[in-house]
């Protein structure tokens, strides 16, 4: 059976046990109306009894004349997996004695079930050989069904059915809903350890105190969400776009980093009183990530503030940063309105003295994109600089 058929065929049986569940009071019910059915859709015939053997009683020490597992299905004259059912309307636990016993004394069997027709739940033993796991690995319920899980029942279908490679997809089911759930919980709410991982990949250059680590993860949950909503539009399989080597300006490279230490500060040869800071030219990458790389812009550090510059003229200067304060502050070439008074505190900024934008750290100039692009706008007006507006 094709893929494609046994999902049509599962999709059905989830419609019927939608339709006639209800009806379904008794445990004998159940089996014949709910169970049997998903049982011939995975190639176990209920009319086939070298496939499925009702009431199944097995002969091992321990084994009471009275305990009877309600069907033992087999491949190849052995059998492969043990089902326990329940009426449709009672409650499933997972801890059933008798299936357990019966599993653990039969090495054959790699998979248990307990299920009321609406749900089932599979067990193996990932924990200890031969000894039925107290939690199922995989759930299924067929009144909410999720479509990505046909294809792990597909798994169990009896001309497939191969233990080893069970106890494989087990595990990995395992594995996926512990990691689902850490993940989920983690992009729901980044939590400390979290927030530290992110930031070190980004390398944040800063002691990841807890006073630091609670002011960001306001940020790193943006960035999660940014990233996610990326993923949504573009597909998991989108590869990130890798950036592509950028040349020198000749105005940055007094300003390059020791390869050695990129966050060492940069000492003007010319003027040793002229110190350009890690934060400095941090700044200046966040200004040209906002703006793109085809803006003409250039960095000029002097003794008493840093600047980003347009078309490298002192006099069309966008940003100015001074780091070297208590608060570090940035002003910006164009007035403060109340529309970017606005913007400023959306994002979480406050405004200084003179209108300043107090900037705890650089990469916080990126909550105020708007702002970066009016006073972009503001120096490409050669209106503001004739004689006189300058």
């Amino acid at each position: 059976m094709s893929m494609q058929s046994f999902t049509d065929r599962v999709l059905k049986h989830a419609e019927h046990v939608k339709n006639v569940g209800a009806h379904c009071t008794t445990e004998e019910t159940t089996k014949q109306a709910l169970i049997l059915p998903l049982l011939d859709s995975l190639g176990f015939s209920p009319f086939d009894p070298t496939r499925v053997k009702a009431e199944y009683g097995a002969d091992f020490p321990g084994a009471k004349a009275s305990e009877r597992v309600d069907y033992a299905l087999f491949c190849h004259g052995v059998p492969v997996m043990f089902i326990e059912a329940k009426a449709h309307g009672e409650k499933l636990t997972n801890h059933c004695p008798q299936l357990s016993r019966y599993f653990n004394a039969t090495p054959e069997v790699t998979i248990a079930a307990i299920t009321n027709g609406r749900e089932w739940r599979f067990f193996t033993d990932l924990n200890n050989k031969n000894m039925m796991d107290s939690e199922p690995f995989l759930v299924v319920d067929f009144e909410q069904l999720e479509v990505a899980l046909i294809s792990r029942l597909y798994r169990f279908r009896h001309d497939e059915f191969q233990p080893d490679a069970l106890r494989t997809l087990a595990e990995e089911t395992v594995y996926l809903n512990a990691f689902t759930q850490v993940i989920s919980q983690s992009l729901r709410e980044p939590d400390a350890d979290f927030v530290r991982y992110v930031a070190g990949r980004a390398g944040i250059q800063r002691q990841f105190n807890a006073r630091f680590l609670e002011s960001i993860a306001p940020i790193v949950k943006l960035a999660v969400e940014r990233s996610v909503s990326d993923m949504v539009v573009s597909g998991l399989s989108a590869k990130p776009i890798a950036a592509e080597p950028r040349a020198t300006l000749p105005e940055e490279s007094s300003m390059a980093a020791p390869a050695a230490d990129p966050t060492a500060d940069v000492i003007d040869p010319a003027n040793p009183r002229i110190v350009t800071t890690y934060a400095e030219r941090r700044l200046f990458e966040v200004v040209r990530d906002i703006l793109g790389d085809e803006v003409e812009l250039a960095p000029k550090d002097t003794e008493s503030y840093f600047s980003v510059l347009y078309q490298n003229k002192v006099n069309r200067w966008l940003i100015r940063y001074q780091a070297d304060k208590r608060h570090p502050a940035i002003a910006i070439c164009v007035p403060m309105t109340d529309e970017r008074r606005r913007e400023v505190a959306r994002a979480g900024l406050q405004i200084g003295a003179a209108d300043t934008i107090l900037l705890s750290q650089p990469d916080h100039l990126a909550r105020i994109p708007g702002i970066v692009f009016d006073a972009l706008e503001y120096c490409r007006d050669d209106a503001n600089f004739k004689r006189g507006q300058a």
